[in-house]
């Protein structure tokens, strides 16, 4: 009982094999290194909160006296209001790195005393 090898081939490409050369290698690597995106991710996260902080700088009726850092550089949020954006916009930023490295510590902590 001879069984024909031919037979049992099996052809796994759907076209069978009718695709040229050129379409074969149209998803070959160029070569090229993919572009890092963590500096576009960076300066769209910056510049939706700038864009939050001045929203939330318009929205709000009552004037606010500020301090910079030193008690003799205060502003108006009437008088200023970049300044009062800028103000608001490192405050949310204070708080969001506050709560990513309060993340980190915990999950540190967290890795180190399994229960």
């Amino acid at each position: 009982m001879n069984v024909d090898d031919e037979a049992k081939k099996v052809i796994w490409s759907l076209q069978n094999n009718k695709r040229t050369e050129a379409e074969r290698n149209v998803f070959a690597p160029t070569g090229k290194k993919p572009m890092n995106k963590n500096v576009v991710y960076v300066l769209s996260a910056i510049g939706i909160t700038f864009l939050m902080s001045f929203a939330l700088s318009l929205f709000s009726k009552e004037t606010t006296q500020f301090c910079f850092l030193i008690e003799s550089y205060c502003f108006n949020s009437t008088e200023n209001p970049m300044a009062y954006t800028f103000y608001i916009f490192m405050n949310l930023w204070i708080l969001i790195l506050g709560i990513g490295v309060a993340y980190l510590i915990g999950k540190m902590l967290g890795d180190r005393f399994k229960i």
